[in-house]
């Protein structure tokens, strides 16, 4: 299987009159991002499924993703938690790609590849950076293809990479 793990776009900053659950992309994020989709769309890469965090950015990045997406999208509620088993069993698929939040996204990608989830601030996902691992999705049973920073998506995009 090939796993894409996806960070979120640049979202408004966190405020205590806006449930965290609720904050949308910024316009800027949502430029940006549009970008690095460009970007992931020149380099030939696509998704038979997305599942993407029930939390406004993400299920926006999501939407963002859809010129991609081959097959279904959907929330899964398991994104917006500690990575599990549990989310792990939601993956069908050859090609996947999972939106979703810090610290989460990086304690999952520690997970599958050096099977501890205390790994993850050893690697760096930006907001709308993307991991992509091969393997099977299973503790350690993964490896890191490419760490790929939304700057290089862009750049990709604009035909000079980063």
């Amino acid at each position: 299987m090939d796993l894409f793990l996806i960070r979120h776009g640049v979202a408004v900053p966190r405020s205590p009159k806006v449930d965290d659950a609720a904050r949308p992309l910024t316009a800027r994020g949502e430029r940006r991002l549009a970008q690095a989709v460009r970007g992931l769309a020149t380099m030939g890469i696509g998704f038979d499924r997305v599942l993407y965090s029930p939390w406004r950015r993400a299920a926006e990045t999501a939407e963002l993703l859809a010129p991609l997406v081959a097959g279904t999208s959907g929330a899964c509620g398991f994104l917006a938690e500690p990575p599990s088993p549990a989310l792990l069993a939601q993956l069908e698929g050859e090609r996947v790609a999972l939106v979703g939040h810090e610290p989460w996204m990086t304690e999952l990608l520690a997970w599958l590849v050096a099977g501890s989830r205390s790994a993850g601030p050893h690697y760096v996902l930006k907001k709308g950076g993307v991991a992509w691992l091969t393997g099977e999705p299973r503790e350690k049973g993964m490896r890191l293809y490419a760490l790929l920073p939304p700057s290089v998506l862009r750049g990709v995009a604009r035909g000079r990479p980063s």
